[in-house]
């Protein structure tokens, strides 16, 4: 797996697991680093999509149930949707992850940490967001928490 390809798949990891748990999200990434040796700037990159994605989660959500009606969002497995999140973060709000490079690298932790099918469906649901990057930029600008600072 490749340095910052490991480093989405910490994030997704503690994401995954704050979805699904009490448990905070730094003390989520603390064990995960534990385990998984990064250096502090992949630690660090990890940590800005942790903390990009995690106080936009329910703008995200908005965002992937409007372009992906066919898929609500009860319906996505839990790491389905924080693949999507997290893809939909990079490109539309952190921005400096090329969209090509997002959307491959959703596909890859999907191939590893999803279903047999979660590479297609992530894929064809990007590949419908990434026609809106700009509106998803504004819609989730018009609604981040006051205070929230979108380049953490």
């Amino acid at each position: 797996m490749k340095p910052r390809t490991r480093a989405r798949a910490i994030a997704l990891q503690v994401l995954y697991e704050t979805d699904l748990s009490s448990h905070l999200p730094g003390d989520v990434l603390k064990t995960r680093l534990e385990d998984t040796a990064l250096n502090e700037e992949l630690a660090d990159f990890a940590r800005r999509i942790i903390f990009g994605v995690l106080p936009l989660r329910h703008e995200l959500d908005q965002i992937i149930a409007k372009y992906a009606p066919e898929w609500p969002l009860d319906q996505i497995a839990a790491i389905d949707r924080n693949i999507l999140r997290i893809a939909c973060w990079e490109f539309a709000v952190y921005r400096e992850t090329p969209i090509k490079v997002a959307i491959n690298e959703a596909v890859e932790l999907a191939k590893v940490y999803g279903s047999e099918s979660a590479s297609r469906f992530v894929n064809g649901v990007l590949g419908t967001l990434v026609d809106h990057e700009n509106e998803i930029l504004q819609l989730v600008t018009e609604n981040i928490p006051q205070g929230t600072n979108l380049e953490s």
